[in-house]
């Protein structure tokens, strides 16, 4: 808002424009009257009067004085003729009419003077006037506070623009409204009541916090300061109304309230309390509420108080490390036991010093916990550690045993069964022989129970090749699976030497192993390859390695049969087949036995496959100097 602009002051006229025309105006004036009318006897003063006015009015006093004396000079020497000489035979006469005139035109000429001088300063006064309202009204309107004008009921009179941001409505909306409705509900009524003492004469101005709603609907909070205008003969006028916005204060102040009662939460919790001790007069106290969790019956002790407190057998400890952290030798980290209404407490205590610029101590700041729940816990685990390795020991022991007593057995099932099995077989052999006129299906029902009886031998061997894989000691040396591999491959071409196998065995593939059991592994998957490559013409047969997520593996890898991988679950099972017996011989046990070599050396077998695909079987095994 700003004021109408005043008239503006007149034009500073030089004074060559000012003189000129003084001079000018009295020359014409007194060549008019000449002109016009003769110029008789006191008349002729009338003339060069009325060049004065106009010459004061126009240029000021100087100008003015300049046409009285020269008016006076012509008015005598030059109106009437013979011009040039003095116009009266009178002098008594031309002495008054001189003196009348000169004195009549010095105050025309003095009041033109002062009125001019009293409107200079009048326009001088209303200028300043208007400056001083400008800049009350834009300190108002530009103020960093909002500023109202609030009558009696109120109604808000006039806004300044940081109200207006600070509420989200424009000066036009705001002035329809009163400064309850946009005060928050809960706060309208203490506003009120100091309104109403202040309009009872009771207080002059009231300050308050409140809450205003923003047009977008969030709460603003200010600090308000009221202050009440009254008219001249003392009756309220209106109010002025400060607002300070402090809603990022009090934001503060709620996170600082939420901070300490999540703190002081967390210190209940945690069984924790903050202390400060003051070196200079080794007082220590905790703050308020630590004493409550900690045990402690004050909250303020001098040092010497404390330390009977602690257990004799750890005071040498702390008042050392004392010491030492106040010298700046150590840092101050400690747990130790203290005896307190006669329970005995372990703390766990920290402490930071605060040093001047020689790094003299002059106060720690620490936190202390009451860890005697976690001490109990650790003490516990120490007492059962104790016992566990012997209980280990023993439970070891049994089981050695246990595993022995099952392994003999094993064997004297395995002998006790083989006995009956022979029996069977020598029985159905002799029958067979003893009775060569047997019907067919007689001789038939011979052949399948010395089968059987076969089949069951081989049954009892592969359980005890199984378990004898899985007992024993591994003993890791280098192994050249390359060269193994080579050498298999080699019998196993010796055997059949009709069949028709291309090797791949990548070289120098060193592992580092039992050389006994990796035998058995590598001889049980190329068994299995070589087996399942029986029927494709042109069988391949791959040793190699390769880098994966899981480290360095080696595989065995056919293009023979393959399988389902969706049954795959059952592939490393015990006498669990994957092919009918008509079409591939076995008994099952040798992927188990693979499986259970690579996991006694800590590895991972494992298989990929397609039905006619083929298959390649996967294991890790440390490399050299692998533990």
């Amino acid at each position: 808002m700003s004021l109408p602009p005043s008239n503006p002051p007149p034009p500073v006229r030089s004074a060559w424009l000012r003189y000129g025309l003084a001079i000018a105006l009295t020359l014409l004036a007194v060549w008019l009257r000449i002109a016009l009318a003769p110029a008789e006897s006191g008349g002729r003063f009338v003339t060069a009067a009325m060049a004065v006015a106009l010459s004061a009015l126009y240029g000021g006093l100087g100008p003015g004085l300049v046409s009285t004396a020269l008016g006076t000079v012509l008015v005598n020497f030059f109106m009437v003729s013979p011009y040039g000489q003095f116009a009266f035979d009178n002098r008594f006469e031309a002495f008054w009419l001189n003196t009348w005139h000169l004195l009549t035109q010095l105050v025309v000429v003095g009041a033109i003077a002062l009125m001019q001088h009293k409107n200079r300063q009048l326009q001088t006064a209303g200028e300043q006037i208007r400056e001083g309202q400008q800049r009350f009204l834009d300190t108002f309107e530009h103020a960093a506070s909002g500023i109202t004008h609030v009558d009696a009921y109120g109604r808000l009179l006039r806004t300044n623009q940081t109200f207006c941001d600070m509420v989200g409505y424009s000066s036009a909306e705001l002035e329809t409204m009163r400064f309850q409705d946009i005060t928050v509900a809960e706060d309208i009524g203490n506003d009120v009541r100091l309104l109403e003492e202040s309009l009872a004469g009771h207080r002059s101005s009231y300050t308050l916090e409140k809450r205003y709603r923003h047009k977008d609907g969030h709460l603003v909070w200010v600090q308000l300061t009221v202050a009440l205008v009254r008219k001249v003969n003392g009756a309220p006028d209106y109010f002025i109304s400060v607002a300070q916005d402090i809603s990022a204060q009090k934001a503060a102040e709620e996170a600082v309230r939420t901070s300490k009662n999540l703190l002081d939460q967390a210190q209940k919790l945690a069984r924790m309390g903050a202390w400060q001790a003051d070196l200079s007069t080794g007082r220590i106290a905790t703050l308020p509420g630590s004493s409550s969790f900690l045990a402690f019956p004050k909250t303020e002790y001098g040092f010497n108080e404390l330390l009977p407190h602690i257990h004799p057998e750890d005071q040498p400890r702390v008042v050392d490390l004392w010491s030492r952290a106040i010298r700046n030798q150590s840092s101050y980290e400690i747990e130790y036991r203290v005896q307190l209404d006669g329970r005995e407490y372990w703390h766990a205590v920290k402490a930071e010093f605060e040093r001047d610029a020689s790094g003299r101590a002059l106060r720690a700041l620490g936190v202390t916990q009451d860890v005697t729940e976690r001490k109990r816990i650790e003490l516990e685990f120490q007492r059962l550690n104790t016992t566990l390795e012997q209980r280990i020991q023993e439970r070891t022991r049994a089981l050695r045993d246990a595993y022995d007593e099952l392994e003999s057995y094993s064997y004297a099932v395995a002998h006790d069964l083989r006995s009956p099995l022979r029996i069977i077989n020598g029985f159905a052999q002799a029958l067979r022989e003893d009775n060569p006129g047997l019907p067919e299906g007689s001789r038939d029902h011979l052949a399948r129970i010395m089968a059987a009886s076969k089949k069951m031998g081989e049954l009892i061997d592969g359980l005890l090749k199984l378990s004898q894989f899985a007992r024993g000691e591994v003993q890791r040396q280098p192994v050249n699976l390359s060269a193994m591999a080579t050498r298999i491959f080699e019998e196993l071409s010796v055997a059949e030497p009709r069949r028709e196998v291309t090797w791949e065995i990548e070289p120098d593939l060193i592992v580092q192993a039992d050389p006994a059991l990796i035998e058995a592994l590598m001889q049980n998957l190329l068994n299995n390859a070589w087996k399942y490559t029986a029927e494709v013409a042109q069988a391949r047969i791959r040793v190699f390695s390769r880098d994966t997520e899981r480290g360095r593996e080696f595989a065995v890898s056919d293009n023979g049969a393959g399988f389902d991988m969706a049954r795959a679950s059952k592939l490393f099972q015990p006498f669990q087949r994957l092919h009918q017996p008509h079409e591939f011989s076995g008994l099952g046990i040798g992927l188990a036995t693979a499986r259970r070599i690579v996991q006694r050396h800590g590895g991972v077998l494992r298989a990929e496959s397609r039905p006619g695909e083929g298959a390649t079987f996967s294991f890790t095994l440390p490399p050299v100097g692998g533990g």
